[in-house]
């Protein structure tokens, strides 16, 4: 910033907390040490305890912004566990704050206001350089809870960082990044002070000398530090090569650059020459707007002024010609003027509003702002020169693809465009990203969302589908296909088997209620399944199901039906009454009424002779004939709360549709293990091992906790038949 202002609490919470009639812009909203229920009420009581602080001369407000790599979602947990964690550590942890989580971006992340006055002290606390804290406790973070891991120890300086930003958020090519891209080679090769001067002019440049050190100035004036550029450029290293600092002669000063630097935009993948003259060309009629709407602004107010002042001479006028007292006009005089003084002071406040308007109106926006407004109106071109961008990298994670001959479709409504030209859509309570190649389901994986996700996928690409991403969303996918009934096909063949099976399912549950009311076993019972239909039921893979959409082949009658579907209001079977998603079998018999019973052969055959289920999830090892079963380590029961409510927890969410791996009890078996961190639940540490796709927790002491923090995510480990943890190179953890 040109002029430093100090922070807004209010205005900084409404901002986070600002939906923007988007659907996918905000999510969770926590408010932390404050009495308060409500934002509102929060922020009153935040800027009440501010004001307690007479002394603090500086910043009131700390605004905190944790963002995470493209293709991260961390569930909410998560989220908060982070937010505590991160503010702990900057010493913020009794201080009252308000987050809000953000997804109208690539990145997901959240937004911190926090108080520096603390709530009961009412002291203030600055954090002594909070990025090398927060480089520090993102490490820590990205270990514990396996996020991918960044770089946080800056290697640029400051005003390199700041060219980099520039170029990432704006997309105009900086002084820096121009120099470095077009000429640095050439003007390193000289080898004295003249042909430096040479080189840099024939690039437009000139060096000069600026306080203690040089400066490389274009020719529209634009400077930069020559050890910003190149380390080897500084005044102390060029002076030791060459001897004192020798400037530029006037004739050099007269040679004829063969290229000059320009504020363009950075080099895309493709050509936007035409968009960036449409864009300097609005950017001006942009100006001239805003210069005619101040001025009739200004106009208005000048008028306004002089029609209060007239009327206030007016007034004094009558008020003079008046008789009585002299102490009765003194009075009436000063009522004028106050009077005067409102008037005028409410023409100003008007006129601030009006002026703070016409800014907001006619704003001046950078390349890649003005580019994503454009596409948000349907520019091709715009999205396709945001989509070129180096910044974008395409959706990661659960995605859909599409291949083949796009079908056409019904426009779905845009939620929002982000600065790397993703899309997203509004499908229902969630929305839908789409890249230009995949398309991704936005935060919970809601069977509408999946849907929907398809339905673009086939309108956009093709009705070829390839799906990547975690077993469990390849699951969802499936079942969202069958019950959208799509003419689409998988590329995995596993896939696509998969789907046909669970449609052949159920066009066989949907048969009309003649071809089942066939008796069976000589019961004589209506709604009885031959039992060559329950064997293949049994036989099916577990799968979700939803409810059906009703879309298939169109009758006589000109209504959009699935094949053999019933009469409206049929009694389905016994066997599929009272179902549960995600559950292919019950384990309990419910009998609706004295007429409605399951068949034996309608009910799994472990029903009746279960037993007793093996548990060894706190026992290892393996039991010898004529030998006792060797015992694993011996677990506290709080341990083993920990670990089972941990595990609940876990499962309860990846069943929800959340993309995470399964997770279970710790258990001996073939396949290799690699370790995926620690967790604290309830005061127990847990350790979590992975082995394939599935996730396996194990109770584990403090000092074993403190020697695993040594090892990183990922690494191969191995654990001995009594617990002990193992690395590759053999110790024993």
């Amino acid at each position: 910033m040109r002029s430093l202002g100090k922070s807004d609490f209010a205005g900084l919470v409404q901002y986070i907390t600002d939906a923007q009639s988007k659907t996918e812009r905000l999510g969770l909203v926590t408010l932390t040490n404050c009495q308060a229920g409500t934002v509102q009420a929060a922020t009153d009581e935040v800027l009440a305890t501010q004001h307690m602080n007479t002394r603090a001369t500086g910043d009131k407000t700390f605004h905190l912004l944790v963002s995470f790599r493209a293709g991260e979602k961390p569930d909410a947990d998560t989220l908060k566990a982070i937010e505590e964690r991160i503010c702990a550590g900057l010493g913020y942890g009794e201080h009252q704050r308000i987050s809000a989580v953000h997804h109208d971006t690539d990145n997901l992340h959240i937004h911190i206001a926090i108080n520096k006055i603390h709530p009961t002290r009412n002291t203030m606390h600055e954090p002594f350089q909070s990025y090398r804290t927060l480089g520090e406790l993102c490490e820590v973070l990205e270990r514990d809870y396996g996020l991918e891991k960044d770089n946080h120890t800056p290697a640029r300086s400051i005003a390199e960082g700041r060219a980099a930003d520039m170029e990432r958020h704006a997309g105009v090519e900086s002084l820096v990044g121009w120099i470095k891209r077009e000429c640095l080679e050439e003007i390193k090769a000289a080898q004295s002070w003249t042909e430096l001067h040479q080189a840099l002019q024939a690039n437009g440049l000139e060096l000069r000398a600026k306080g203690n050190g040089f400066v490389i100035e274009a020719g529209d004036g634009t400077q930069v530090k020559a050890s910003t550029v190149a380390r080897e450029l500084s005044k102390p290293k060029l002076e030791a090569r060459f001897g004192p600092f020798e400037a530029s002669p006037e004739r050099q000063a007269q040679t004829k650059a063969k290229r000059q630097y320009q504020k363009k935009p950075v080099r895309l993948r493709v050509n936007t020459t035409e968009l960036y003259a449409r864009y300097k060309a609005d950017q001006q009629t942009l100006a001239a707007a805003q210069r005619a709407a101040l001025d009739k602004a200004r106009q208005s107010k000048t008028r306004k002024v002089e029609d209060a002042k007239r009327s206030s001479r007016l007034r004094r006028a009558a008020i003079k010609l008046m008789g009585g007292k002299a102490a009765t006009k003194k009075l009436l005089y000063a009522q004028a003027s106050k009077a005067l003084r409102d008037e005028i002071q409410a023409i100003n406040k008007e006129h601030q509003r009006e002026r703070q308007g016409c800014y907001d109106e006619h704003k001046r926006r950078t390349w890649a702002d003005w580019l994503k407004k454009e596409a948000l109106q349907g520019n091709a071109e715009a999205l396709a020169a945001l989509r070129a961008r180096e910044a974008a990298q395409g959706l990661k994670g659960n995605t859909v693809e599409g291949q083949g001959q796009a079908k056409p479709g019904h426009a779905p409504v845009v939620d929002n465009i982000t600065k790397k030209g993703t899309i997203i859509f509004r499908a229902g309570k969630t929305a839908v990203r789409d890249d230009g190649d995949k398309l991704q389901v936005s935060r919970e994986a809601t069977r509408e969302g999946l849907q929907q996700a398809l339905r673009l996928a086939m309108e956009r690409y093709g009705s070829r589908i390839t799906v990547n991403g975690t077993t469990e969303f390849k699951a969802q996918i499936i079942r969202a296909a069958v019950d959208s009934q799509l003419p689409i096909t998988f590329a995995d063949p596993a896939l696509e088997s998969r789907r046909q099976a669970l449609l052949k399912k159920e066009n066989t549950h949907d048969r009309p209620q003649q071809d089942r009311g066939r008796t069976g076993r000589g019961t004589g019972r209506p709604g009885s399944r031959p039992a060559a239909d329950n064997d293949a039921a049994r036989s099916s893979v577990n799968a979700d199901r939803g409810g059906r959409d009703p879309a298939g082949r169109v009758h006589a009658t000109g209504q959009h039906r699935k094949p053999d579907i019933g009469r409206i209001g049929r009694v389905p079977p016994p066997q599929s009454k009272n179902r549960l998603r995600a559950l292919s079998k019950l384990g309990v018999v419910r009998i609706a009424s004295g007429s409605e019973v399951l068949l034996p052969r309608d009910v799994p055959g472990h029903m009746e002779q279960q037993g007793t289920q093996p548990d060894n999830a706190l026992r290892r090892g393996v039991s010898r004939p004529g030998g006792r079963l060797e015992a694993g380590p011996q677990y506290k029961p709080e341990q083993v709360k920990a670990m089972d409510k941990y595990i609940a927890e876990r499962e309860g969410k990846r069943l929800k549709g959340f993309d995470i791996p399964k997770h279970s009890r710790y258990t001996a078996g073939d396949g290799a293990l690699s370790f995926a961190g620690m967790r604290n639940v309830e005061g127990q540490t847990l350790a979590l091992v992975k082995r394939g796709d599935d996730v396996l927790v194990m109770p584990i002491d403090q000092a074993t906790a403190n020697r695993l923090k040594r090892i990183a995510v990922g690494d191969a480990v191995s654990i001995t038949p009594k617990g002990s943890i193992k690395t590759s190179k053999g110790r024993s953890r």
